[in-house]
């Protein structure tokens, strides 16, 4: 194989992006899902945020609840999305197709009415990752496996004022861990091995607010700082073809730019019974643009720093929620969110699978005075996507293709009030 440091910086780049994204099912890598209730609602939760995950998806909710609730919850989802390559006409699809995400959430309100100060802290996952391509996809040293694991923790504080006016603020502790690989050259399946490891911490904060203006209607915005996660760890190559029989190490680094996020959503309640809520949810992906892995010691067909291009666009997520209560403290709901495209495709990679996507939801939960819980069902669909003129890999690979989508998520959530 005949390579260089010029053909190299389109080798890695192609993992940095691949490995740190998430098919959970976002456009993008974030994952919203937090709370049976909301996922039930389609995520249409700003403006009603009626329970501890509130900290969330709008951190002023949380005034509405009295004294101490707990509430902790497991996001479950089977992924399925497939690949058909273009030259060969196979179709291809990844290994592992199940992943679970905890929450824990709790929030603690003053009962002295002239200090209407409640506290919250949440510990949840807004971003994941956990995929594996089989090794003849035809587009290995494009992508194979990657594996991102990124906690948030989020103590918040938030005030309600007069006017049925609530306002937050919160500080986002986060931690990431990321384990990329790729190969390096076609064919030799397994045999030859790029590998990027690191870990890292950011902090960031939240707001949110939260407005009443009459007895019907719920306003509600919320807004999450982006982080910049330095990745400190190390490169591993294996390529025996190039002189590497064995692994060759260099410690590494990347700077990398996680989006701000900001939710607006406005709730209507024509009766008590009733609760209909649209939502808008805004992804700065744009931020994604150029990015630079540096390793103390690369091998010789890289160089360093190695510049990332991802040009990647801004998207939204369009969110609809209808929930109906019962006098029994039973309540059912159903919901429906478009997801737009992240991904242009002169930067695609198969670990996103990104798409327009739509995801239809419903669910039931009970509400008591002590007690209460919900369960939710989620089906994702992606129309096909074909993928043409993606950026190749030194060994000529694309990710050129047909993409599908399928996914279906189970969530439960369970609270404690005291």
């Amino acid at each position: 194989m005949k390579t260089n440091r010029g053909e190299a910086a389109k080798f890695f780049p192609i993992i940095i992006l691949c490995g740190t994204t998430s098919t959970l099912w976002a456009g993008g890598f974030r994952l919203p899902d937090q709370d049976a209730f909301a996922t039930a609602r389609g995520e249409a939760f700003v403006a009603t945020a009626d329970n501890p995950s509130a900290i969330y998806y709008n951190p002023a909710g949380i005034t509405q609840l009295d004294d101490s609730n707990v509430r902790v919850g497991m996001y479950g989802i089977y992924l399925d999305p497939s690949y058909r390559n273009p030259v060969t006409s196979r179709s291809y699809e990844i290994e592992d197709k199940f992943d679970a995400i905890p929450q824990l959430f709790y929030t603690y309100s003053l009962k002295d009415k002239d200090w209407p100060i409640s506290f919250g802290l949440g510990i949840y996952s807004p971003y994941g990752l956990s995929e594996k391509w089989p090794q003849d996809t035809g587009f290995r040293t494009v992508a194979t496996e990657g594996s991102l694991t990124y906690f948030t923790i989020n103590p918040v504080i938030a005030y309600k004022l007069p006017w049925n006016l609530s306002i937050a603020a919160g500080l986002m502790v986060n931690y990431a861990k990321i384990d990329l690989q790729q190969a390096v050259y076609d064919p030799n399946p397994d045999a030859d091995l790029f590998r990027f490891k690191g870990d890292g911490w950011d902090v960031g904060y939240n707001l949110g607010v939260l407005w009443q203006p009459q007895e019907k209607i719920s306003l509600g915005a919320t807004f999450r700082s982006g982080a910049t996660m330095k990745f400190n760890g190390q490169t591993e190559t294996t390529a025996p073809l190039l002189g590497y029989p064995s692994p060759h190490s260099s410690p590494a680094n990347a700077d990398w730019p996680f989006p701000l996020e900001a939710a607006f959503g406005i709730s209507y309640r024509p009766t008590p019974k009733w609760n209909l809520e649209f939502d808008a949810d805004y992804t700065d992906w744009s931020t994604l643009g150029t990015v630079n892995l540096n390793q103390t010691a690369p091998p010789f067909f890289m160089s360093s720093p190695s510049p990332i291009t991802l040009d990647w666009e801004s998207s939204w997520f369009f969110e609809w929620g209808v929930t109906r209560y019962f006098d029994s403290g039973w309540h059912v709901s159903a919901g429906y969110i478009f997801n737009e495209n992240s991904v242009p495709d002169a930067h695609y990679t198969p670990l996103v699978t990104d798409m327009d996507k739509h995801f239809f939801s419903v669910g039931t939960g009970f509400k008591g005075k002590q007690f209460d819980f919900d369960v939710a069902y989620q089906f994702g669909y992606g129309p096909p996507r074909t993928v043409a003129g993606s950026a190749p890999s030194s060994a000529g690979q694309t990710a050129d293709g047909n993409y599908n989508f399928f996914s279906q998520a189970i969530a439960v959530s369970v609270g404690w009030h005291f």
